[in-house]
Parts: structure tokens; C-alpha cells; sequence
């Protein structure tokens, strides 16, 4: 189940918007798909992200994917723990697996986003 209080791209990345900060992560579906997640690549703080572009990588035993940003905006933090702790995007990617957080630069881009809903229609779609 993907939780409610996120919206989620077509590429399998989910945001969720906390007091002007928006926590990005990969969803559930995709660290199922990737399996085992053996590194992850994410980009240096203050770097200018652009909603729907490659921000980093994450790797698997099965395959290297591109990270795509989901919102326009700044990365102010940086999940450190996943260079030491690849395994957290599988174990909880909506809780400690999370990736980056950024300063929206336009907030209005959600609506560019899926729905919890639209986004589990998505993937039926794609099964």
C-alpha cells in the first residue's frame, strides 16, 4: 500500500511536502522490481534539481537505474545512511530508506504528479 500523503512519478518516486521540505524516496513497487539494493548515488547538497531529470542512481543485484526528481528545487539534506545501508530502500523506502530532501522551487509542479490512487491504477496498468 502506498501511503496517502505522497504523490508519485510515473518513474516510480515518491515525495512527500513537510513544512515548505520535500522528502524524496523510491517506492515500494520499484525496490521490489530492482531487488536487493547494493548502492545508491545521490547528488551533493545545493545542487539545482529539475522535476523529471536524473539526480542520482541506485543500484541492485539485477540492475542500475536512474533516480528521477520528482519536484523542481534545491537538495538541502542527503540520506547519509545509505552509503553504509543500501538496504534501507528495500527494508522501509517511505520511512528510514528515504534519499534527499529539497526546497521546492515551485510547488505547483505537484499537480504534474500521481495520486496514491492514480498511481496504484498505474501500475496495474503496467502488470
Amino acid at each position: 500500500m502506498n501511503p496517502r500523503d505522497c504523490k508519485y512519478s510515473k518513474e516510480h518516486e515518491w515525495v512527500r511536502l513537510e513544512g515548505g521540505l520535500a522528502t524524496v524516496g523510491l517506492t515500494d513497487y520499484a525496490q521490489d522490481q530492482l531487488g536487493d539494493i547494493v548502492y545508491v548515488e545521490l547528488p551533493p547538497l545545493g545542487e539545482i534539481l529539475t522535476q523529471f531529470e536524473p539526480f542520482g542512481v541506485v543500484e541492485s543485484v539485477k540492475a542500475a537505474s536512474d533516480l528521477y526528481a520528482p519536484l523542481s528545487g534545491e537538495v538541502l539534506e542527503v540520506n547519509e545512511e545509505l552509503s553504509d545501508h543500501p538496504e534501507f530502500v528495500n527494508e522501509a523506502p517511505y520511512g528510514k530508506g528515504w534519499m534527499i530532501k529539497i526546497k521546492p522551487s515551485d510547488t505547483s509542479e505537484l499537480d504534474n504528479l500521481l495520486t496514491a490512487e492514480e498511481y496504484e491504477e498505474y501500475l496495474e496498468g503496467l502488470e
